[in-house]
C-alpha cells in the first residue's frame, strides 16, 4: 500500500502583484500523473487547501477538478483536513457529496472524537488504513478561557487540548483496529493527521506561516502523541521536515515556494509504503514551475546578475533589495528598461536602507509590501508616544483581534 502526504496548497495565494494559478495548475497535474505512475492508492491532505476563508471561483475550480480527476485513477481515497487558512465550513459543505467519490472531509473538530477516524478501505472493500483525520485546533475547541490566566496558563491549557484530543481520536482508531484484527486477521496501519506547530518546528522569515495561536502559543513536543501511531502526517509548515527527528512524523511542506524566502528550496511530496507491517518514507521532488530569484547588492552587482539571467533566457520573478546609498526611483526605472526584452518580471524592489532605517516623521518613499499590520500598529503607538507596560498590553490586545479576524469562520451559522 502507497499513500501520498502533501499539504499547504494555498490555493488562490498570490505573490505580491502576481496571481499563481498556473502554478497551481501545473502542480495539480504534475501531483494527478504522479499518483498514477507512483501507483498511489490513498492521498492525504493536511490542511490549508486554499489561502483565504472565502477562495476565488478559480481556486474553487482547480480544487474540484483536481478531486474528479484523481477519481478517476487507481487511488481509492483522500483524506482531507481543514487548516488555519481554510474555512471548516466551506470545505465541510460538499462532504456527502465528495464521499461518493471516496474522498473525506474533515473542516472541523467533530463533537465526537470517533467522527474523526474514518476506515479506508481498498476497492474490493477489504479495509486497509484507518485514519485519524485531525483539522486545525481551534482555540475555543480545546480550551475554556477563565479570567487572570497568564501565557504560561494559556499555554498548558493548549498543549493539553491537543493531547486530549489526539489521545481520544487514537483510542477509539485503536479499537477499531483491533475489532479489524479478530475479523480480517489483518493489522492494519493507524496513520494521523494533523495541523500545528510542532516544537522545533523549521520556518523561513516571510513563508506567511501564521501563528495559530495568539501570542506563538501552542508549539507540540512529538510526546503528546499516541505510540499506535503508525505515521503522522502534518501539515502548516513550508519545508518538509522531520518532527523530533521521528521518521514516520513529518511535514510535507507546501507544494509550491509561498515566498522569495523559500526560492531555493526543493519542494516535495512524501510516499509512505506498508509492506509486512514495516513502513518507508520516500521524498518524491515536485518540479519547479515558476523560479523565483531575490537580488540583494548594489546596483552595479543586480544589473550583471540579471544579464546573466537574460543569457539563460529565465522566465523567473525576481526580488530586488537594493544596498545603501542607491535611489530606488532611479534604480527601478533602469532595471525595468534592462529587462524590457526579456521574460524575467520584477516584482518587488525593496529599499533596505529605508526598511531597516529608524523611525521618520515620513514614509512617502514606502509602501505597504515593507512593513505588516503589526508594524503600521507599532508605529501609531510610537505616534501617539505610548510606551512601556501600556504600549505591551495593547499589542498583545491587538495581536488578540487580528488573530480573532484571522481565524473567524464567515461561512459558518
Amino acid at each position: 500500500m502507497k499513500i501520498l502526504h502533501t499539504s499547504d496548497w494555498h490555493l488562490g495565494r498570490n505573490l505580491y502583484t502576481k496571481k499563481r494559478y498556473e502554478e497551481f495548475t501545473l502542480f495539480l497535474d504534475w501531483l494527478v500523473n504522479t499518483i498514477l505512475e507512483e501507483d498511489i492508492d490513498v492521498l492525504l491532505i493536511a490542511g490549508d487547501v486554499f489561502d483565504t476563508t472565502l477562495p476565488s471561483h478559480r481556486s474553487q475550480e482547480l480544487y474540484y477538478r483536481f478531486l474528479y480527476k484523481v477519481s478517476t485513477t487507481q487511488c481509492h481515497s483522500v483524506v482531507i483536513i481543514g487548516g488555519n487558512h481554510d474555512s471548516p465550513s466551506f470545505l465541510d459543505a460538499p462532504k456527502a457529496l465528495l464521499e461518493t467519490l471516496n474522498v473525506f472531509v474533515v473542516g472541523a473538530m467533530r463533537e465526537e472524537a470517533k467522527e474523526e477516524v474514518i476506515i479506508l478501505k481498498d476497492k474490493t472493500n477489504i479495509p486497509t488504513l484507518i485514519v485519524c483525520a485531525v483539522p486545525y485546533l481551534r482555540d475555543k475547541d480545546i480550551r475554556t478561557a477563565e479570567s487572570g490566566e497568564t501565557i504560561e496558563d494559556k499555554n498548558s491549557k493548549l498543549i493539553l487540548g491537543i493531547k486530549n484530543h489526539y489521545e481520544k481520536v487514537c483510542l477509539f482508531a485503536e479499537q477499531k483496529q483491533k475489532e479489524l484484527f479478530e475479523k480480517h486477521h489483518l493489522t492494519i496501519p493507524i496513520i494521523a493527521m494533523g495541523h500545528l506547530f510542532s516544537a522545533g518546528g523549521t520556518v523561513t522569515t516571510g513563508d506567511g506561516v501564521r501563528d495559530l495561536y495568539v501570542g506563538s502559543l501552542g508549539y507540540v513536543h512529538e510526546e503528546i502523541f499516541p505510540s499506535s501511531i503508525d505515521y503522522l502526517a502534518l501539515g502548516h509548515l513550508h519545508s518538509e521536515q522531520k518532527v523530533g527527528g521521528k521518521e514516520h512524523f513529518r511535514y510535507s511542506g507546501s507544494p509550491i515556494p509561498m515566498g522569495f524566502s523559500e526560492a531555493k528550496e526543493q519542494k516535495k511530496v512524501l510516499i509512505i509504503s506498508f509492506e509486512g507491517g514495516s513502513s518507508t518514507v520516500e521524498q518524491h521532488p515536485i518540479p519547479l514551475f515558476q523560479p523565483l530569484v531575490r537580488l540583494v547588492g548594489s546596483l552595479e552587482e543586480i544589473q550583471h546578475k540579471i544579464d546573466l539571467l537574460i543569457s539563460e533566457k529565465s522566465n523567473a520573478w525576481i526580488e530586488i533589495e537594493l544596498g545603501k546609498n542607491i535611489n530606488a526611483k532611479e534604480a527601478k526605472v533602469m532595471l525595468e528598461q534592462q529587462i524590457e526584452a526579456s521574460s524575467l518580471s520584477i516584482i518587488r524592489i525593496k529599499d533596505t536602507e529605508l526598511v531597516n532605517s529608524l523611525l521618520h516623521s515620513s514614509y512617502k518613499n514606502e509602501t505597504l509590501d515593507d512593513v505588516d499590520e503589526y508594524e503600521v500598529f507599532e508605529r501609531l503607538l510610537t505616534a501617539a508616544h505610548i510606551e512601556d507596560e501600556e504600549r505591551e498590553e495593547l499589542i498583545q490586545s491587538y495581536k488578540e483581534i487580528m488573530f480573532t479576524i484571522d481565524n473567524d469562520d464567515t461561512l459558518k451559522e
